[in-house]
């Protein structure tokens, strides 16, 4: 009895991951902010005057695109006045190194290597 010999189907990339990393990418600051926030720079305000160039409008669609990633939490404090900061979830850290990982190829590419 003779098959096909087909056994492999066409393989795609990973949608959601994939639209992550696109989305991230095309958001100029998602990049500084994870740098901040390396740098325990954790609160909206703080992180607007430590950017030249950085208005409060963009950053908070930023931070609003790397929560519903789950890259980032968001923490409120009931406090008054109002303290709102961000960090790093466990799975932002996993991404965040990916993301490592295609700085590091770019740059390798760039040197010929």
């Amino acid at each position: 009895m003779k098959t096909n010999g087909k056994q492999l189907l066409r393989k795609s990339a990973p949608a959601r991951s994939a639209r992550m990393v696109e989305t991230i990418y095309g958001c100029k600051w998602s990049l500084t902010v994870y740098q901040l926030l390396a740098n325990d720079i954790n609160r909206p305000g703080e992180m607007v005057r430590s950017v030249e160039g950085l208005t409060t409008k963009v950053l908070n669609e930023c931070l609003r695109k790397n929560v519903d990633f789950g890259i980032l939490q968001r923490l409120a404090y009931n406090e008054v006045p109002p303290r709102v900061e961000y960090k790093v979830t466990a799975f932002g850290s996993k991404f965040i190194r990916v993301l490592d990982q295609l700085e590091r190829l770019q740059d390798e590419l760039d040197n010929g290597i």
